[in-house]
């Protein structure tokens, strides 16, 4: 996952869905069969069997639009070497796409879009506004793996909930995106450091960091926000439950809640002490994050898991990139310290109108095959929802090693806490305060009001749809 101008996360999940009549001939023109021998209703049809749960048609095609962002789409152009195996002449023919929306949406309305969708990206269709237009996946779930597994057996819990709309189980979302913060092991042994599991043991290693001329963290200007997600994760576990809730939920003076003042006062701290490279808001932030990653100047960052695959071409030699969960406030924080904020992300939809609905569903269990699965995972040094993919070595990679092992220490523990800020769009109004924030130019009282002025605006508004986050 790479981050794009205005967005992890980077993922908007319920950005506007609105198409005009204008756009009806432009999906004409974008239009692609799928298969010859589709007749645009339901698709081409073959007989249903354990091999073939979907009723898939022998010799047919799948189109699969696919997000090109960080993590390409060759991952499913190599569906094509399973598919076969139990679908005859089955294959998918992959597209990439990197503005989904101006390019998809238009289909849609036009009633021709592709039979597969990865909804990725800053401008990923609004979900409610396609719902009733999405197959849904639960008979996914319920299939066997290539390997005979129920598929709902052998993924992560909580897999369902994030592409659950409405009640709707219609997006399925492939790779499992594992917060955390991160740091260089060969670094931190070299000089004797270990990675804080509190903020006072953060803030001890920050003047450290000062007195070898180094800083704590550093930060680019669109990705601000990722120091709100760590946030969340560690204010979440010092206060437990009602702190995500009450944010998720867009309550009265959420952000004001002690759990989330006591971090925000820790991070007030830490800039004023210099503790954070100076120019961040005014640098890009791959930029960045090598300053971190190959200068090594700042000896943290916050970020998900695709760091190490978004940063491999700027990471110095023997980096050995490392995670490990957000610090807690307190020793005696309501979860433990190894609860884990973790969310699947990047998610698929299989349209009705497409011309090979059934293909899209089996492109989808091929995908979430052993096979396909552990070569994502190889390829791309992030894990997939797919549990037991992962060999201990991590395919050589420490970073995809550390995903694995704080995935089996927070067992249960797993919670996914972005998912309000995605489905109203705010990460790029919360950018602002927060660059304002880390430059030190806004006080931990200015940033807190700014933000939950942005959640007042989205709760007072009636024309927004709502989501309940339970």
């Amino acid at each position: 996952m790479t981050i794009r101008a205005g967005s992890l996360d980077r993922r908007t999940l319920l950005r506007g869905a609105i198409a005009t009549a204008a756009m009806g001939s432009f999906a004409v023109a974008c239009s692609s069969p799928s298969s010859e021998d589709g007749d645009g209703d339901g698709g081409p049809k073959g007989e249903k069997s354990a091999n073939n749960p979907f009723g898939v048609a022998a010799n047919s095609t799948v189109e699969a639009a696919i997000f090109d962002g960080g993590y390409g789409t060759d991952y499913v152009d190599y569906t094509n070497q399973v598919l076969g195996s139990h679908v005859k002449g089955l294959k998918a023919q992959v597209k990439p796409v990197v503005d989904i929306a101006p390019q998809l949406q238009p289909r849609f309305v036009g009633g021709n879009p592709p039979d597969l969708i990865d909804n990725s990206g800053e401008d990923q269709i609004g979900f409610l506004g396609i719902l009733d237009q999405l197959e849904e996946l639960d008979d996914l779930f319920e299939a066997n793996t290539y390997e005979g597994k129920k598929i709902a057996d052998i993924v992560y819990p909580g897999v369902k909930d994030p592409g659950t709309y409405n009640g709707k189980f219609v997006a399925l979302r492939y790779v499992m995106t594992v917060y955390g913060v991160w740091y260089s092991k060969t670094l931190f042994e070299e000089n004797g450091w270990t990675p804080p599991k509190t903020w006072d043991e953060a803030l001890d290693l920050g003047q450290k960091a000062k007195k070898k001329g180094k800083y704590l963290f550093v930060h680019g200007k669109e990705a601000a926000t990722y120091y709100q997600t760590m946030l969340f994760a560690s204010a979440i576990k010092e206060g437990g439950d009602e702190v995500r809730l009450a944010l998720g939920n867009l309550e009265k003076d959420a952000w004001s809640h002690p759990a989330i003042q006591g971090v925000l006062k820790v991070m007030e701290t830490m800039i004023k002490e210099k503790m954070f490279v100076p120019g961040g808001s005014g640098t890009q932030f791959q930029k960045a994050q090598a300053i971190w990653s190959n200068d090594q100047k700042a000896l943290l960052y916050p970020s998900g898991g695709w760091i190490e695959n978004e940063m491999k071409k700027a990471t110095k030699k023997d980096f050995q990139m490392t995670g490990f969960p957000e610090m807690t406030l307190t020793d005696k924080p309501k979860l433990p310290y190894e609860s884990l904020h973790a969310a699947a992300g990047e998610p698929f939809i299989v349209p009705k109108q497409g011309k090979n609905p059934a293909g899209g569903k089996e492109v989808l269990r091929a995908m979430l095959s052993e096979k396909a699965a552990a070569n994502f995972s190889k390829t791309k040094l992030a894990p997939t929802v797919v549990k037991g993919t992962v060999p201990a070595d991590g395919f050589g990679s420490a970073a995809l090693v550390s995903q694995t092992k704080m995935l089996e220490a927070a067992g249960e523990n797993i919670y996914d806490m972005r998912r309000f800020v995605e489905a109203y769009g705010m990460n790029t109004d919360q950018l602002v305060p927060w660059n304002s924030f880390l430059a030190g130019d806004l006080d931990r009282k200015g940033l807190t009001a700014a933000l939950q002025k942005i959640s007042d605006k989205v709760r007072e508004d009636d024309s927004v749809d709502k989501i309940k986050i339970s």
